[in-house]
């Protein structure tokens, strides 16, 4: 039987000489080129690049929606290569959250039923407690009730926050979570991911292409051609902005 195998860490997730392939022969496509990256706990993280750049499929593969070629990667003391589908899928369930550009609710479902929703499915009863709070920080209390139609962007994205939260994951990883968003919705919910870390004390990790975005993170890790290539701490909007022009003025001389 395939068991999950424990490893000392100090870091919410890990890769380790990431490889990812797709295609073979003339449609081949290297999206990942032995990355090596370390996301700490309680820390906020962007990934950015240029397109194609392959930050999308890093993360990805590091939170077990897509298979590895070669290499490893962990959520905490889990080595995801190797797992079967059913140990993914637990994994997924209980300890990572997932904040998406498109929200991706339950039309026909209350904000407070797609909150629950992970949990409900999964046959746990949640943590009233943790709830109200979680429910409380992001300013739903008075939305619960409502259906997603119902609801602005922003509010959408705030239960889709929320319902990452439920659960009381080791680590969240958002994919564009604003790219639906105009940018006072953006911005309030940039401020959510960032309490997240400061407040609950989780880990997040975001794709993002945004530099406004990048610069409410506390590391922003920079992709170019599937290899990680620059990282700038205690980002800025305009030092983002900067690197990732260097990035774009490298690949086209490239």
């Amino acid at each position: 039987m395939n068991t999950m195998t424990t490893t000392t860490y100090a870091a919410a997730a890990r890769a380790r000489g990431l490889h990812k392939v797709y295609g073979e022969g003339e449609t081949r496509v290297l999206a990942l080129d032995d990355v090596s990256v370390e996301f700490p706990r309680g820390e906020f993280a962007a990934i950015m690049g240029p397109s194609g750049s392959g930050k999308s499929t890093l993360m990805h593969c590091m939170a077990g929606l897509d298979s590895v070629t070669s290499g490893s990667a962990t959520i905490g003391d889990v080595e995801l290569v190797g797992l079967k589908d059913q140990q993914l899928t637990r994994l997924r369930r209980d300890r990572i959250g997932f904040v998406f550009q498109a929200f991706n609710l339950m039309p026909t479902l209350t904000a407070l039923e797609n909150i629950t929703l992970p949990g409900d499915i999964a046959g746990r009863r949640p943590d009233r407690d943790w709830l109200a709070r979680v429910v409380d920080a992001m300013g739903l209390a008075d939305r619960l009730k409502h259906r997603p139609g119902q609801l602005s962007g922003g509010q959408q994205q705030r239960v889709a926050c929320a319902r990452a939260l439920a659960g009381k994951p080791e680590i969240i990883f958002a994919d564009e979570p604003t790219g639906n968003l105009d940018s006072h919705a953006g911005a309030e919910v940039l401020a959510l991911l960032g309490s997240c870390v400061r407040d609950f004390g989780q880990s997040v990790v975001m794709v993002t292409h945004d530099p406004v975005a990048a610069s409410h993170a506390d590391r922003v890790v920079f992709l170019a051609d599937g290899r990680i290539v620059d990282e700038l701490r205690a980002p800025t909007a305009d030092g983002v902005l900067d690197r990732m022009g260097r990035l774009d003025v490298a690949d086209r001389v490239g």
